[in-house]
């Protein structure tokens, strides 16, 4: 379970996880008490966190991709390309 891969999909379940806890919670309640209203700052909050976790959640896709690149076609040189504080770093 030390594996980069790993620790990139817990990473990519909290940004998930995140991405879904900003927008959820407001419209449950609007539709449990039959409301349309939100105000601007909550709104604003809400897209605000929502693009920054959406971006965050394509960067480590990103950088999961170029970790599946480096072990299919390279990998004898797995360990010193990725390893554990190279993956921090990204």
């Amino acid at each position: 379970l030390h594996t980069p891969m790993y620790f990139f999909l817990l990473n990519l379940s909290l940004l998930d996880l995140g991405s879904i806890s900003t927008t959820l919670p407001k419209a449950m309640a609007n539709s449990l008490w039959d409301t349309r209203a939100i105000s601007y700052a909550g709104c604003a909050a809400q897209v605000f966190f929502l693009f920054f976790l959406i971006s965050a959640e394509f960067s480590l896709l990103t950088v999961m991709a170029y970790d599946r690149y480096v072990a299919i076609c390279k990998p004898l040189h797995y360990g010193t390309l990725l390893g554990s504080r190279a993956c921090v770093h990204m």
